[in-house]
């Protein structure tokens, strides 16, 4: 096996497949919950439901007609398995949850390259085929493709002290755009490592996860581009750059003990900006049964979202056990939060946290992971010195808006000058 392909096979898990964030923020949750006079007055009808991971069509048949009547969303999710690479059961499937009058989102993988080069996805089928026939099939319940997942998370937690020790010597070898970004990246931290030079910007390491993982580098996201395909998928970090390359809609992950109100701010700052839609996808808490948390506080992570102005708000419905076995995570418990959550925002009116009431800014391309003070930039680099200065000015903020914060970056193409935000502040503010 020649180099290049090397080390093309080692660098598509980083670039294709989820890696599990380990996170544990300092940060707590500003949770404004609780009904009052003012009625949600932005994106008062989101789409809610829950991501179905399992196996069988009798399964989400099963699924379906358990939560058709508290739910208008389905999403297909189930990725990479045979499920999703059959088309009679995907067709049927979807065909179920719209006669049930549910939108759907679909799952179906990622367009890889097998060893033979050969690229298997979508059953062969055009994309443009597959948006005219899924369209003419189910109107404007067919909302779009969830397509494949985490990439800012991967980007922030792959191993890429390991990629440059087993690669590094030979990247300038390789006449590709990635690999040149890499090496130039390499640079830079020999330079850091063996002259203590710190990076004046982190243009090069932005440029590269937008153009070379995701725009350019990743065809199946630019096919659903060209397509006008609308496209989904999960994050933990770097939202705003999962924008910028190349996704309509992200899911900000609520779970993993993190701070609810810092994430939904991250991934409202960035769409209110781009002008782009966002969503909440409720996930893991534990690594292990019972996998999600509590119904009651899934409820009120829930009901924070749609306060911010989620448009999507579902359930991540999928457990694995340390034998590979798989099930769904959901209990009874959710089921009922769910409905619960479902009959309050169709009859109560709850105070509006969606209005652009604060932004707080910070340096830009800093691709800093945020899930604690130590977190690291762009996957490559330890924090920096303005690290801890966002992070108490970021602490302040979250305390004193919550969810009602956006967290966006300097950009010129994207001027906070562009929103009417009540209050505007820099990460090196001192009147917080």
């Amino acid at each position: 096996m020649n180099s290049n392909s090397r080390i093309r096979k080692f660098l598509i898990p980083f670039f294709l497949i989820a890696i599990i964030a380990v996170s544990a923020l300092a940060l707590q949750q500003i949770c404004n919950s609780g009904s009052g006079s003012q009625a949600l007055i932005i994106n008062s009808n989101p789409y809610i439901g829950i991501a179905f991971c399992g196996n069988t069509t009798s399964e989400a048949k099963m699924l379906i007609d358990k939560a058709k009547n508290y739910t208008n969303l389905f999403v297909l999710d189930t990725g990479r398995s045979e499920l999703s690479r059959n088309e009679t059961s995907v067709i049927e499937i979807c065909d179920y949850a719209t006669a049930n009058d549910l939108s759907v989102i679909i799952n179906l993988g990622i367009d890889s390259v097998t060893e033979d080069d050969v690229t298997a996805w979508f059953w062969d089928q055009k994309l443009t085929d597959v948006k005219q026939n899924w369209t003419q099939r189910w109107g404007d319940k067919f909302l779009g493709i969830y397509y494949n997942d985490e990439p800012g998370g991967i980007q922030l937690d792959g191993s890429w002290t390991e990629f440059y020790q087993r690669f590094g010597g030979k990247l300038t070898n390789i006449d590709h755009p990635a690999m040149v970004a890499l090496n130039d990246i390499q640079s830079k931290l020999e330079a850091y490592v063996n002259n203590g030079t710190k990076p004046e910007n982190y243009d090069l390491e932005a440029a590269f996860f937008v153009n070379l993982v995701l725009n350019e580098g990743d065809p199946g996201l630019s096919a659903l581009n060209v397509a006008e395909i609308t496209t989904f998928t999960s994050d933990y970090g770097l939202y705003w750059w999962d924008y910028l390359g190349g996704y309509n809609v992200m899911f900000a992950e609520l779970g993993w003990n993190a701070s609810i109100a810092q994430q939904i701010a991250q991934v409202k700052g960035a769409a209110r900006l781009q002008e782009k839609d966002w969503g909440a996808m409720i996930t893991w808490k534990y690594y292990d049964v019972p996998f999600l948390d509590s119904g009651e506080e899934i409820y009120k992570q829930m009901l924070t979202a749609y306060q911010s102005g989620a448009k999507y708000i579902m359930i991540f419905n999928y457990a694995k056990d340390d034998k590979g076995n798989t099930a769904a995570a959901m209990t009874d418990e959710h089921f009922l939060a769910l409905e619960r959550f479902w009959n309050d925002t169709h009859n109560i009116d709850y105070a509006d946290l969606s209005t652009p009431e604060a932004a707080l800014v910070l340096p830009h391309n800093y691709g800093w992971g945020m899930r604690d003070h130590y977190d690291n930039i762009w996957g490559f680099w330890p924090t920096d010195e303005k690290t801890q200065q966002i992070a108490t000015v970021m602490g302040h903020l979250l305390s004193k808006y919550g969810a009602s914060l956006d967290i966006v970056f300097e950009d010129s193409a994207y001027p906070t000058a562009n929103v009417e935000y009540k209050n505007v502040y820099y990460w090196n503010s001192t009147d917080v």
